[in-house]
């Protein structure tokens, strides 16, 4: 191809594209109107399911007990107290908004991609879905791996700290129900948002800020940044902090992979073109 028709194609292909978002430009008022429209229906869905959740919110911190009731034997072991006559009142006013925030979570991201789509091009809408799709299943992950391994060993731990025979004093864990949605919750945020890493960094791969050699380049430097990490975010003992580091090293790894593909994505694309 000579030089006149690679100046056409280019031409041509800028035309495409600006044809694609033709009729989509929008003053500044517009979008804040779209902007709030889109808030009221996040904020809309969120308010109801928190009037639902409190109707349930025993039941759902019935559920967060789980790793609880794991690391102590069974529910029956589990005893908590509150020391406040509100205190349980307001805990499960927390666990209520917690979960109608992670229940809401589809429709807030569906509405964020509505008044982001029309500022796309097609080709970028595409690539944004899997992200889309796979923020939400990343973030359970990252939970499920808190709650089902990391923080019933963590608090089977902690138990073992208790004291109690003949001659000695009684010591047991009898851990406030406030307390306790503080840690489960902070620890189910940290596990989920950690768990976002590969979605990040190939994000970050796409718009050409990083690549492969900077990820590999940087590895040792990563490795330090979790450890501080997930001593920062998990309590102070060793097994809720390795319980976070170790998944996390080997999600660096898979961003490594992941980056690499995208590159090899956009050489392909060049080449093609």
């Amino acid at each position: 191809m000579n030089a006149p028709d690679k100046i056409k194609n280019q031409v041509d292909g800028a035309g495409e594209t600006a044809d694609e978002l033709a009729g989509t430009e929008a003053p500044l008022i517009e979008h804040l109107i779209e902007l709030r429209k889109r808030l009221v229906i996040a904020l809309a869905v969120i308010a109801v399911l928190f009037v639902g959740c409190f109707f349930v919110a025993d039941k759902l911190f019935e559920f967060l007990l789980g790793p609880y009731a794991r690391a102590a034997g069974g529910i029956d072991s589990v005893r908590l107290i509150y020391t406040a006559p509100q205190e349980f009142f307001f805990t499960k006013l927390s666990v209520a908004m917690f979960a109608a925030i992670f229940f809401s979570f589809p429709v807030i991201a569906t509405q964020l991609y509505a008044f982001v789509a029309p500022g796309l091009y097609k080709k970028e809408r595409g690539a944004f879905l899997p992200y889309l799709v796979a923020t939400p299943v990343l973030f359970v992950i990252g939970a499920s791996v808190m709650y089902y391994g990391v923080l019933p060993l963590a608090l089977g731990f902690f138990l073992s700290q208790e004291v109690s025979g003949v001659g000695s004093a009684t010591i047991e864990m009898l851990p406030r129900v406030s307390e306790y949605l503080g840690l489960i919750m902070t620890l189910l945020l940290a596990f989920g948002v950690c768990f976002q890493m590969p979605v990040v960094l190939t994000l970050l791969a796409s718009i050409e800020i990083v690549d492969v050699k900077k990820l590999k380049s940087w590895r040792k430097y990563a490795v330090v940044a979790i450890l501080v990490v997930a001593a920062f975010l998990t309590p102070p003992d060793p097994i809720s902090q390795l319980g976070l580091a170790l998944p996390l090293l080997l999600l660096y790894e898979i961003s490594i992979l992941s980056v690499r593909m995208v590159e090899r994505r956009r050489v392909r694309a060049k080449s093609s073109e």
